[in-house]
């Protein structure tokens, strides 16, 4: 994978986290702690600051980058679960599909953070732009469904689950920062 493919798409990745990063927190209160929005844009602001002026020989070099910073930065469960993500996908980013690569983040996602689909969390939303992606079908539609469908499950997973069945009727952050790093793989033309 091209290793400037993959700065673009921390930068648009970036850019989203920061013009979403208010209605990222206000989809966290009723059923977190509020910061989603913040925390994301302190690690990804941390993400550019390690990776703009700096040449890379490959893909796998920046996705480290993204890891260790956002395990870093990023606050409450979404820290260690992005940069799990990041650090698979640098384990697999040299000649692999993007599904290899995407799969190997949600195993990891799902070894940290104990998800399985239909909890209402971000793993929702990578197990759908995975199984897209398998059949050539990943469009932003696609992806922003499989965002807006975790409004409809009940929470059994993360600070959520501790609001039960009140998570019914919102959106789980996670699985909207999902969605914003999906949209931005494809704008950047990753696949």
């Amino acid at each position: 994978m091209d290793y400037q493919k993959v700065l673009e798409w921390m930068r648009l990745f970036n850019e989203k986290i920061k013009a979403k990063k208010d209605y990222l927190s206000e989809l966290d209160t009723p059923i977190g702690d509020g910061d989603h929005g913040g925390n994301m844009a302190r690690g990804m602001a941390a993400v550019m600051e390690n990776l703009d002026g700096k040449d890379f020989e490959k893909a796998s070099d920046v996705y480290k980058i993204v890891a260790m910073q956002l395990v870093s930065k990023v606050g409450g469960a979404s820290g260690p679960l992005y940069g799990s993500a990041f650090m698979g996908m640098a384990k697999q980013a040299e000649d692999v599909s993007v599904v290899d690569l995407l799969t190997e983040g949600l195993a990891m996602i799902q070894k940290r953070g104990k998800a399985e689909k239909g909890e209402k969390t971000m793993v929702d939303v990578w197990i759908a732009v995975i199984e897209a992606l398998k059949k050539d079908q990943l469009t932003n539609d696609v992806i922003w469904s499989a965002v807006e469908a975790t409004k409809d499950i009940i929470a059994t997973k993360g600070r959520a689950s501790y609001v039960g069945e009140r998570s019914i009727g919102h959106i789980d952050p996670g699985s909207y920062s999902s969605g914003l790093l999906f949209e931005a793989m494809l704008e950047a033309e990753v696949i």
